[in-house]
């Protein structure tokens, strides 16, 4: 038995409802607990796309004019825009929140100080602490990070996993927010308000009415979804739901409600 979907699971969204996208995603969700997404994509053509915020890392893989690079991108707390080139194409590894690298951790590649590592060949094959390693298809990504975490290259740190949950036994806050800080460079309230604009996001973008999505989504009232949205995603609600613009990779979620509770933003 697989511990995972299979390629024909992924995601494909419905690229009919944004004509003008430059870039196309496809994704599929994992059972391993250092996983928490396998996307792909590919430029249909050049432009911008606004990056939206998200609180995990990823392994990226791109193809481009006939080379290869392994980047590992930081978290990031504020939409940005950015160029995509055309004809690119990108596997990528996104990280459950609380997996952490120890030697590069999410605190140091935050908001877009990527790290590319260094190529050994156009297969991609890259180099990580003086080890050859190739980055895997999106059917292989559960053993390479097994591999990693097995070499000691990956971890993930319990007690971000404890505070998720609500664990009465956990540590101390001011402990547990430390170690939350080490292991993913944000704090547990900014993640938690991140997951809940993304959701947010995802209902705008299938075209629920607005007014719905706030509650859904556990906001006060529409005004604090569009600060919210506005903070977090770089566009108004009506924007996103309108798809005006390119945005990143967007899955769905649906954040618990202990998230929704904490997030008074």
């Amino acid at each position: 038995n697989r511990a995972y979907e299979t390629l024909t699971n992924m995601h494909v969204p419905d690229r009919e409802s944004s004509p003008g996208a430059v870039l196309a995603f496809e994704d599929r969700a994992s059972e391993s607990p250092f996983i928490e997404r396998v996307w792909r994509s590919h430029s249909e053509r050049g432009g911008r796309f606004l990056s939206v915020v998200s609180p995990h890392w990823e392994m990226v893989l791109t193809r481009l004019h006939g080379g290869t690079i392994v980047t590992v991108r930081g978290p990031e707390t504020q939409p940005s825009w950015a160029e995509c080139p055309e004809g690119g194409e990108w596997i990528a590894i996104r990280f459950k929140f609380g997996t952490f690298m120890p030697h590069l951790p999410p605190s140091v590649l935050i908001d877009r100080r990527d790290v590319n590592l260094p190529s050994l060949s156009n297969d991609g094959a890259f180099l990580l602490n003086d080890e050859r390693w190739t980055f895997p298809g999106v059917d292989d990504a559960e053993a390479f990070v097994d591999r990693l975490v097995k070499a000691g290259m990956v971890t993930r740190d319990a007690a971000v996993q404890a505070a998720l949950e609500g664990d009465p036994h956990a540590l101390s806050p001011r402990t547990t927010q430390r170690r939350i800080l080490r292991a993913t460079g944000v704090t547990l309230t900014l993640a938690r308000q991140i997951e809940r604009a993304r959701h947010a996001a995802m209902l705008l973008k299938r075209q629920d009415p607005i007014v719905a999505v706030a509650h859904e989504a556990g906001y006060f009232d529409q005004a604090h979804l569009t600060r919210s949205i506005r903070r977090l995603i770089g566009q108004t609600p009506a924007m996103v739901a309108r798809e005006e613009e390119q945005l990143s990779f967007l899955y769905n979620t649906t954040p618990t409600r202990a998230e929704y509770n904490s997030d008074t933003s």
